[in-house]
């Protein structure tokens, strides 16, 4: 905390267990401040390295559920992710800005989900998209990703008319609020940066950097800014595939962001039913070894929004 007045921002790590490099270039940034490298000179800077202990000493994605999915108080916690949202959810409304910081497991370059335009909508009403893609642009990757709720929203709603899924949380209409959607929900704003695939070593160099980045455009501090990026592709997604049998199959290894054609063949059901593409687009967030029931990958295409 700083002496004169300035923004709130918070930076997690390992929020989940096995997405180490947030962790690790927040303790690059503790051991400069330590140093004197440099110094808070505005607002309040709060960095938790490791967001979920649990998952993080066992190197698992999640300990007994995924604590960025449904993310709320819980006035009767009944797993250690509802403890951990108990003390996560008013830690990020005591802040004004957030910087989330995650990996992937599929080989993959680095790209920021940013929330949806200003909007006075039911499912995630918003008024500080500049100030997010002000942040989005200057975090390092070209690649930026949104939709993230309205895909949420589809795949709770297919799976309630399927009634596919025996997990009651898949079925929950906050299913798909994170830490960046409850931060935006309580009148902030906040980025989730994936920096790359979770073994990659330059991911957490990507996480170091936009730390910093977000310091300096923010005023924290008095470190250099970097100029923002541009050339910036912008997805959207538009929808989401479930697993819905331990026989699934992919046609073949997909990384994150792998274009697809209309009518191409993404995978394979266990009675051997086509799932394919339909329309042009990308494979997003593949996941060979999901649950079933739970997320496969998601489709994307070309978005027209623009950054910067």
């Amino acid at each position: 905390m700083a002496l004169k007045p300035g923004p709130k921002v918070v930076v997690l790590g390992a929020v989940h267990g096995n997405e180490r490099c947030g962790a690790q270039a927040i303790a690059q940034v503790v051991d400069e401040l330590a140093a004197g490298a440099f110094c808070i000179e505005r607002g309040v800077l709060t960095m938790v390295p490791v967001t979920n202990p649990y998952a993080y000493q066992q190197r698992t994605r999640q300990g007994d559920r995924n604590l960025n999915r449904n993310l709320r108080v819980s006035a009767e916690p009944t797993d250690y992710e509802d403890q951990i949202a108990n003390v996560l959810c008013p830690l990020l409304d005591a802040h004004d800005v957030l910087l989330d910081l995650h990996s992937f497991h599929t080989p993959g370059q680095p790209f920021t989900m940013v929330g949806p335009t200003n909007n006075t909508g039911t499912l995630e009403p918003f008024q500080h998209s500049q100030e997010e893609e002000r942040l989005v642009a200057h975090l390092g990757p070209r690649r930026v990703v949104e939709g993230w709720m309205d895909v949420y929203a589809r795949g709770v709603q297919r799976r309630q008319q399927a009634q596919a899924s025996a997990n009651a949380a898949l079925l929950d209409t906050g299913y798909g609020i994170g830490t960046s959607e409850y931060m935006r929900s309580r009148g902030g704003y906040g980025v989730t940066l994936e920096c790359g695939q979770h073994d990659d070593p330059d991911a957490v160099g990507v996480a170091y950097r936009a730390i910093r980045q977000t310091l300096a455009l923010l005023g924290l501090t008095s470190l250099a800014l970097k100029p923002p990026e541009s050339d910036f592709q912008v997805l959207r997604l538009e929808d989401v595939v479930d697993r819905e049998h331990n026989d699934d199959h992919f046609a073949q290894p997909w990384k994150s962001f792998d274009p697809v054609v209309a009518g191409q063949v993404i995978g394979l059901r266990h009675d051997g039913r086509e799932v394919t593409a339909p329309a042009d687009g990308f494979v997003v967030f593949p996941n060979p070894g999901a649950l079933p029931g739970n997320e496969w990958f998601y489709f994307a295409r070309s978005s027209a929004r623009s950054i910067g």
